[in-house]
């Protein structure tokens, strides 16, 4: 049962990608965001009241990973709106790699073989996709929006190391994974609303104007409908973490499909090599960790 959570919840992430493109393309992006956590809150409000506030102690730490994750959607929601769904969905699939480099300068971890040839594949696909860019004008070195997708990237990498301290029994501090989705997302709500008060409505005429559309609370309907199959999945008798991870993020081949067939994005041949590879170094990493 596990398994078939763990694809339901990779096929959400592939929408709420795809719907995230469809709501931000030639939209502001502080209010998408903002009703994006508005809704995600209100979704996951009934978690509030079941979990409790428990301590301060335990509450700042999940204040911190609110700062990371919101940190992560505020630059890649700028890095989506601005570049194709067919690029943006490979280079977020990269984040196991980081997480695994990270968990060898953090945790000691050391990489065997195939992860070493996993995080190989990786770079080359990285650099392939540079060559891809260029083909439609993205220049990696000097794109803001690339870098604000590296930014993402790695704050993402980070949020999940972050989430093993927090989360894990034995090296961190053994939290509910409930409390944590559901206190952060609260946090970030506030947070939100702070900047579209004081930063993004002072400044609205200066940029792109909000549209409403019908799209944007399918963000949070998919983000939490993929989080909470994530999380019964691991709660299933038997659940392999490694190879539910790896499965989520096959994510990425649903935006991709939805990129080329219903946004007509351009240069699939070449960014369909790109994820093979990326895939190949999702398997290896895999692979090696068993």
């Amino acid at each position: 049962m596990w398994w078939i959570l763990s694809f339901i919840s990779a096929g959400f992430l592939g929408c709420y990608d795809s719907f995230k493109k469809l709501s931000l393309k030639e939209n502001a992006v502080i209010p998408v965001l903002f009703l994006n956590t508005l809704v995600s809150t209100l979704l996951l409000s009934p978690l509030l009241f079941r979990t409790g506030f428990g301590s301060w102690e335990v509450q700042r730490w999940i204040l911190l990973k609110s700062v990371i994750v919101l940190s992560s959607w505020l630059a890649g929601y700028y890095a989506m709106k601005h570049l194709p769904l067919t690029l943006v969905g490979p280079m977020n699939a990269t984040r196991p790699v980081l997480v695994l480099l990270g968990a060898v300068l953090l945790f000691g971890e050391r990489l065997n073989l195939l992860q070493s040839l996993g995080v190989g594949m990786a770079i080359l696909a990285y650099f392939l996709m540079r060559i891809s860019g260029k083909k439609e004008g993205i220049d990696f070195r000097h794109n803001k929006w690339i870098w604000c997708l590296i930014v993402a990237v790695l704050l993402g990498a980070a949020s999940g190391l972050y989430d093993k301290f927090l989360m894990a029994p034995e090296q961190g501090l053994g939290l509910d994974n409930l409390q944590v989705l559901s206190w952060y997302t609260l946090y970030q709500l506030v947070f939100m609303t702070f900047i579209l008060a004081f930063f993004w409505a002072p400044n609205r005429h200066k940029s792109t104007p909000f549209e409403w559309r019908w799209s944007i609370p399918f963000i949070s309907l998919f983000l939490c409908a993929a989080d909470y199959a994530y999380l019964q999945a691991l709660a299933q008798p038997g659940a392999l973490i490694s190879v539910i991870s790896m499965i989520r993020r096959g994510s990425v081949l649903v935006s991709f499909l939805i990129g080329a067939f219903f946004l007509k994005e351009q240069n699939i041949k070449a960014k369909a090599l790109d994820l093979a590879l990326v895939f190949l170094s999702m398997v290896l990493l895999y692979l090696g960790s068993k």
